[in-house]
């Protein structure tokens, strides 16, 4: 008879591999364009980002944290 904890790595380590053999797949070239929908991407409209960014930038006076590495005056 197997002991409890043996039990619980069999199963933990059975749920991993269940888990990580469902999130791969092949995408075929005609399934493409439903995963490039708009509504996939995490950030559709580049120019809304970066209208967001400036405004937030200029309502809390700080700048940075977006890929350059600036200082909290605003300036870049």
């Amino acid at each position: 008879m197997a002991c409890p904890t043996t039990r619980t790595l069999v199963f933990v380590l059975a749920a991993t591999a269940a888990l990580t053999a469902g999130g791969c797949a092949t995408v075929q070239p005609w399934q493409r364009g439903r995963l490039a929908n708009r509504c996939m991407m995490f950030d559709p409209d580049a120019s809304q980002v970066a209208y967001m960014t400036h405004w937030q930038e200029s309502r809390e006076a700080s700048s940075g944290g977006y890929g350059v590495q600036s200082g909290g005056c605003g300036c870049k």
